[in-house]
Order: structure tokens, then C-alpha cells, then sequence
């Protein structure tokens, strides 16, 4: 398959996903008076039309004015993400709805071209406000729901990940190789938690011409991806191996006392389908191994335990996007498994352009009802 294409479909599957929850903020809106927060997002540039706001639901209506697709990030103390918003194409609005019932320091940025830090500003948020789920006992539920679910998926994610890791340092090249994709299941169903730490996704699932420091190493599972499938095991791969784990272990401890939103679980669901067009369809994510349809179809499930967890909110609010929901998720299930291979699925490398093409619009057209989560729960 060309680079070419994977940067077509690439293009393709993130305009789709942007286009399909595109909403540009209301004529007359501005900061304060009760709309979105308009961002404009440019390749060198990113203009926040507020710097404040006060504490509880707040919405910001990103534009995206450059010729990059785009991301945009809120950040609270110590880098932990309060929500993002990505796959933005060029000329494209998306809301990023997210709730902060906490007054204080938060950062805003933009990324053009989704890669480094971005373009940073302060962002100050005023007062404190109840919490949703403090409000509505289905809310509360919901989220207390999805971390048992999120706990449960870290309690698979550690031992399978210490085989991986016991593989790796026993030489044992074919083992690892099997239980690569596997032990990622795991991880990918539960990547928004993760990344809602800040530092700890780069460490785990960040990918080699990632931007760094200076200084800081390539590591976690798709160093160890390189070294099984293109370098052979390396003299530091027992320590990056070791490492892996103890990244892991590290995740396992912050999960276990993480408040979540109900807005993060529905802008997590969402998360993780643009991880789809963004890495998995195009064959960027397991570039070494080619494993992505495992990845793909975690990614699927994850965004859909997040749903499952929010369904009864949702059935309340909005009676008519569950069946929707269940059909779009049906649908791409479907598609999956006329690609599974025993306990797996085929390569990357063994898909044709057409198979990428069903694959993106089966995502599209899951990304637009899921897209509509966040703002069918934080309706009062």
C-alpha cells in the first residue's frame, strides 16, 4: 500500500469525522454571553476568544482556519487533559464541550498538524460549580459504572502485558510477537483515561518520529513493535521492556482514585474513533507489525463501553439516538469480523484500498451519532 494513499485516507476519514459534527457557534455568541467560545485555529496561530470562564460546562467552537488538520487541547494542573478535540480539518468547526467544576490555572492549545505541544495560552476558570454527577443520580451511576469497566480492563492490561514484557526478555521472539496485539487490546479500549494523565501515553503508545525533549528515549510498546518485527531484540530491549511495565503499573495506580466527568466518557468515546481515522485505517499506528485491526476493533469497543455506560442518560434525553447508536455499532462490528483470521484479524498489508474505503465510511457514519453524546448528557 503507498504512502500516498494512507495519506489520502487519512485526509479523507478526518475531514468526514470533523464535517459530520461540524458546528460553528451561533451568530452573536461571544465569551460570557452564554455560547461557545470561539478558537481559531491556524497553522502558526490560536486565537482563544475568552481567556476565562466561569466554572461548570464550558464550550469552545474550534475553527479550524489553517491548511493542517488540527487539535485542540484544555489542560489542568500538571498536564492532565480536560478534554480535546481532534481531527479538525481545514475550514472545519468542531465543539469541545467539557466540564470543569473547579476554579483555577487551565491551558488552552491548539495543534496544527496534531503533533508536539501546540500553541499554548493561560486559561483562567472562575468560581466552582457543582458537579453533574453530584446533580443526577443517573449521571453518577454512569461514571461509577465506566471506572469499574475501566479497572476491569486494567486488570487484563497488567498481566497480559507482563507476558509480553516476560517474552520480550527471554528472547522469545514469536511469543512476544503473539501476544503484541493482545495485551494491547487493552490498552487501546481505555486510551482516553490514559491520556487524560498527560505524560503517561507518549511513554506507552507514543510512536517513533513523535516529537520529544531532547534527550527523551523512544519507548513502550512500539519501540518493542520495532525490535521484534524490524531490528531484532537490541541490547536495551529487556530495559524498555521493564520499562513498559512499570508504565503500566503506573497507570494501574492513577486509575484507580481518577474522578471522571460524564462529559470525558462521551468525548472519550468519540477520542477513540478519531484514533481510528487517525492511525489504525491508515496503517500509522502498528507500522511494524501491521496488527491494526486488533487495535481497530479495541478502539470500537472501548468507545462503545463508554456509550454503554452513558445509555440510560442518553435513553432519557434523547430516546431516539440509541437505536442509532446500536445500529452504527452493529454495523462496523460487522465489517470486522469478515477480517477476523482465528482469534485475530488479517494484516494491514492484506487489505485492499476498497477494504480501507468500507472501513472509513462504516467510522464515519459511527463517529456522527457518537459525536452526539456529549451534548445530549450535559442537556439540563
Amino acid at each position: 500500500m503507498s504512502r500516498t494513499f494512507h495519506v489520502a485516507v487519512l485526509v479523507t476519514a478526518a475531514a468526514a469525522l470533523a464535517a459530520c459534527t461540524s458546528t460553528a457557534p451561533p451568530a452573536g455568541d461571544a465569551a460570557g454571553g452564554g455560547g461557545p467560545i470561539p478558537v481559531t485555529a491556524a497553522d502558526d496561530r490560536c486565537e482563544v476568544g475568552a481567556t476565562e470562564a466561569p466554572a461548570g460546562k464550558i464550550t469552545f467552537a474550534v475553527r479550524n482556519a489553517g491548511s493542517k488538520v488540527t487539535e485542540f487541547y484544555l489542560y489542568g494542573t500538571g498536564g492532565r487533559i480536560m478534554g480535546e478535540v481532534e481531527n479538525i480539518g481545514p475550514g472545519l468547526t468542531r465543539n469541545l464541550i467539557v466540564e470543569v467544576p473547579d476554579g483555577g490555572a487551565y491551558t488552552t492549545a491548539c495543534k496544527p498538524g496534531m503533533v508536539g505541544d501546540g500553541i499554548q495560552a493561560p486559561f483562567t476558570v472562575t468560581g466552582s460549580a457543582t458537579r453533574s454527577v453530584d446533580e443526577n443520580t443517573r449521571l453518577a451511576e454512569a461514571t461509577t459504572g465506566y471506572h469499574r469497566w475501566v479497572t476491569s480492563q486494567i486488570e487484563a492490561l497488567v498481566p497480559k502485558t507482563q507476558e509480553f514484557v516476560d517474552a520480550v526478555k527471554a528472547g522469545d521472539v514469536e511469543t512476544a510477537k503473539a501476544l503484541f496485539p493482545v495485551a494491547r487490546t487493552y490498552w487501546e479500549r481505555i486510551e482516553p483515561v490514559a491520556e487524560s494523565f498527560g505524560d503517561i501515553d507518549p511513554k506507552i503508545d507514543g510512536r517513533e518520529d513523535d516529537e520529544r525533549d531532547p534527550g527523551v528515549q523512544f519507548t513502550g510498546y512500539h519501540r518493542l513493535e520495532k525490535d521484534l518485527w524490524v531490528d531484532g531484540l537490541q541490547p536495551d530491549s529487556p530495559a524498555m521492556a521493564d520499562q513498559l511495565m512499570a508504565d503500566i503499573r503506573d497507570l494501574q495506580s492513577r486509575t484507580a482514585t481518577v474522578e471522571l466527568t460524564p462529559v470525558q466518557l462521551a468525548n472519550g468515546a468519540k477520542e477513540l474513533l478519531d484514533e481510528v481515522a487517525t492511525g489504525k485505517i491508515t496503517g500509522e499506528e502498528d507500522r511494524y507489525s501491521h496488527t491494526d485491526l486488533w487495535d481497530f476493533k479495541a478502539n470500537v469497543e472501548g468507545s462503545q463501553g463508554a456509550v454503554a455506560a452513558l445509555r440510560p442518560v442518553i435513553d432519557e434525553k434523547d430516546p431516539t439516538l440509541g437505536p442509532v447508536l446500536d445500529e452504527r455499532f452493529a454495523a462496523v462490528d460487522a465489517l470486522l469480523e469478515e477480517y477476523r483470521v482465528g482469534d485475530g484479524y488479517r494484516l494491514y498489508t492484506e487489505l485492499t484500498e476498497d477494504d480501507i474505503r468500507r472501513m472509513a465510511e462504516s467510522v464515519d457514519a459511527l463517529g456522527e451519532p457518537v459525536s452526539q453524546v456529549a451534548g445530549v448528557v450535559t442537556t439540563p
